[in-house]
């Protein structure tokens, strides 16, 4: 769907760290250790965006993970509490595959893949995510799923048609 811009809606954006990792480097002197946050940030009414900070402090690489998210969002295309068709998403060696549930099913999803789904505002949807399990490539994964959807208006105008033809 559409990128939105950074300044049009940065207030009311819920955060939640996805993954927090201690990251190393190796000098002559022996090892710096920093830390890397991988953040997720939405409004819980279609629009969603995640971010990744690094620092030598926790706080400090939430915080830049959040100001990046920030700068990344995403209108999803949504239909009532659930998103409009199947998809399967796909970056690096992360795929989710997402599929549409009826009301009352609630959100059956892992990890990182609940976070992007809560925060988009989606409340009943199936997922399963497929081989990697990395945090930051299923979180990508998620992403590149969600920004694909496409609602059967959309589709109509492109092709040229009426909703009730397709």
């Amino acid at each position: 769907m559409a990128k939105i811009e950074h300044e049009q809606q940065t207030e009311e954006l819920a955060e939640k760290v996805v993954a927090i990792n201690r990251v190393s480097k190796t000098v002559k002197g022996g090892r710096i250790m920093k830390f890397s946050a991988l953040v997720v940030v939405g409004d819980g009414k279609g629009t969603v965006g995640f971010g990744m900070g690094k620092s030598n402090e926790v706080p400090d690489a939430i915080r830049k993970g959040i100001e990046d998210a920030k700068k990344n969002l995403h209108k999803i295309a949504l239909k009532g509490t659930t998103i409009p068709h199947e998809i399967t998403g796909k970056f690096g060696a992360g795929a989710v595959l997402m599929r549409p549930a009826p009301e009352g099913t609630g959100v059956i999803a892992g990890g990182p893949v609940r976070a992007v789904i809560e925060m988009a505002g989606i409340k009943n949807i199936r997922t399963k995510s497929l081989r990697s399990n990395n945090p930051c490539n299923v979180v990508r994964a998620t992403m590149a799923g969600l920004t694909a959807l496409r609602t059967a208006e959309e589709v109509a105008a492109l092709r040229g048609k009426t909703v009730k033809e397709i």
